[in-house]
């Protein structure tokens, strides 16, 4: 029972921290393209209304709901806003709650995996660490289904959920048959493991027009991409240095190796 309460009280330190870190960058980095996106997307839902041939098109998300077919011709009533929280101290505290939630789950998988390797004896291991949180569940995804922006076209929700889910799991077991087995043909097998779900790819669109510039949307996967990044790295250095002061076992699967 301590280890479990080890584990959890590890993982709730590093995912508040790291997740009031990268609710401080999307403020900066992330949050602005996609308010300017939103432009492109209301743009979009203007000309929409205007244009009842455009029917089968989705409306803007903020517009709440979509004016039946059998009712183009007749007036359209106003729409009542979906809720949305007032920028600046409301939206960042909704997004660092959010993001602290986000965080404390993905410590809790990091610090549990890490466990059953020994451990993160240190903030450096908690670097290593991070970066293969990285790999696994932003890098790897990423290739396939890279972020969006609003009013930008995607493929259907389940099929994405069900390739992003085999990706996650594929690379992290290639990852563990590289990094903790010493056998080629198993590294071999890690190899093959990271690089099927690509080669398999990724749903994708019927089509990929979109009113969101090229330009954009490559800002934004960028910013997405160094967030994250930072986001792990402070998770597993966090969970590396808070370890090492609360908990005494060492970690001797990682301490030659990444020490």
């Amino acid at each position: 029972m301590s280890i479990f309460r080890n584990v959890v009280f590890i993982a709730a330190i590093s995912g508040l921290l790291a997740g009031v870190v990268l609710a401080a960058l999307q403020t900066y980095a992330t949050v602005p393209l996609i308010l300017k996106a939103e432009t492109y997307e209301n743009a979009g839902g203007h000309e929409h209304v205007a244009a009842p041939t455009a029917g089968t098109e989705a409306t803007a998300p903020a517009a709440g709901t979509e004016a039946p077919a059998a009712q183009a011709a007749a007036p359209v009533e106003e729409e009542a806003e979906a809720w949305a929280p007032a920028d600046g101290a409301e939206r960042f505290a909704y997004s660092a709650l959010a993001n602290i939630v986000s965080g404390v789950a993905f410590a809790l998988i990091l610090v549990a995996v890490s466990e059953f390797a020994g451990g993160i004896a240190n903030w450096r291991q908690g670097v290593f660490w991070g970066f293969a949180g990285f790999a696994v569940f932003t890098l790897a995804p990423g290739l396939g289904l890279p972020p969006e922006l609003p009013a930008m076209p995607a493929a259907d929700l389940g099929a994405r959920q069900i390739w992003w889910t085999l990706t996650v799991v594929a690379t992290a077991a290639g990852l563990a048959l590289i990094a903790f087995k010493q056998s080629l043909p198993l590294a071999i097998l890690g190899v093959a493991l990271i690089v099927a779900p690509h080669i398999v790819g990724a749903p994708q669109p019927e089509s990929h027009e979109s009113p969101i510039p090229a330009d954009l949307h490559h800002s934004f996967v960028v910013a997405v991409t160094i967030t994250n990044l930072v986001f792990w790295v402070v998770l597993g250095a966090v969970a590396g240095f808070v370890r090492n002061r609360f908990m005494s076992e060492p970690a001797p699967s990682l301490n030659g190796r990444l020490a």
